[in-house]
């Protein structure tokens, strides 16, 4: 099992500690997200989603209004802020202290979030490569930044070509986010994003290759295909799949499960740290 590496955030001027793995709840401000049970698009709906995932042990809040499942088609932006405006006075003032972060991939409404909103740090799933304002924007804003990879993994399915892939793209990115002043960097290996699914298993299984970064590692792989698909299931009969997954990437290092079942994996944190706990208590002979 991999060793867990404690990390801290600067969140708007506080260190957010992550000494064990945390959970990051997933609140939908859009009418068609691909797992529908997770859509909050009223005030009261969106009240209760947050008081929900706080009360089963979330400490991170992830408020996205642009869908980005496979064959959506995105809003434009003046739409994707409409939305966000409408949500976020009260995700902010239902949070508490979690920290809440925003997905999405445009700089201007990443800009809007956080400076009218007090967002704590942008979510993007381009990685700053479908608007090249973002990156500048995030270091002038002073905010962490999730580093999402999106890209394929490999015309052919394997080891070195999957992970060098994601690795040498991420790599690159930390460097010119690191250029440009940033420093509180989240990476995200981008499971389900342009990946087959035989790729994202060969991702899971060698997740801690990306521990090199030297960085906090966010998983996202909650109801997603490589569960369902597998399983033959649906992404409503998925959350066992989910969990799976979910405790596969715990135990291979990552720090921040992105989910829409909280309790589940909160549970999952923490039976793999009372395992991780006991390995580091009781170790492998000869080791």
């Amino acid at each position: 099992m991999q060793p867990y590496t404690p990390y801290s955030l600067n969140v708007g001027g506080r260190l957010f500690e992550m000494d064990g793995p945390q959970v990051m709840g997933i609140v939908n401000a859009t009418p068609d997200s691909f797992y529908a049970p997770s859509r909050t698009t009223d005030e009261s709906a969106v009240a209760a989603r947050v008081r929900q995932i706080l009360a089963e042990g979330g400490t991170m809040i992830d408020v996205g209004a642009c869908s980005t499942r496979p064959g959506a088609t995105p809003v434009d932006a003046a739409e994707e802020a409409d939305r966000l405006r409408k949500v976020l006075p009260v995700v902010m003032s239902e949070a508490g202290n979690a920290v809440v972060s925003v997905d999405t991939y445009r700089a201007d409404v990443a800009r809007m979030c956080v400076e009218e909103y007090g967002v704590h740090i942008v979510n993007d799933i381009s990685g700053g490569a479908l608007d090249a304002a973002m990156l500048p924007t995030v270091a002038a804003l002073g905010v962490p930044y999730v580093l999402m990879h999106m890209g394929g993994g490999a015309d052919a399915v394997g080891r070195a070509p999957v992970m060098e892939s994601v690795c040498t793209w991420l790599s690159g990115r930390v460097r010119r986010l690191h250029e440009l002043g940033v420093h509180d960097i989240i990476v995200d290996p981008g499971f389900g994003f342009g990946k087959s699914t035989a790729d994202n298993f060969v991702l899971l299984a060698h997740l801690s290759d990306l521990s090199l970064l030297g960085l906090p590692l966010l998983v996202g792989l909650s109801r997603k295909r490589m569960a369902w698909q597998t399983l033959d299931a649906t992404p409503a009969t998925a959350l066992n799949g989910t969990t799976i997954l979910n405790t596969a990437a715990l135990m291979q290092g990552a720090h921040i499960l992105r989910v829409h079942d909280v309790r589940a994996a909160v549970e999952a944190v923490r039976l793999v740290g009372a395992l991780r706990d006991a390995c580091t208590d009781h170790p492998t002979p000869g080791t």
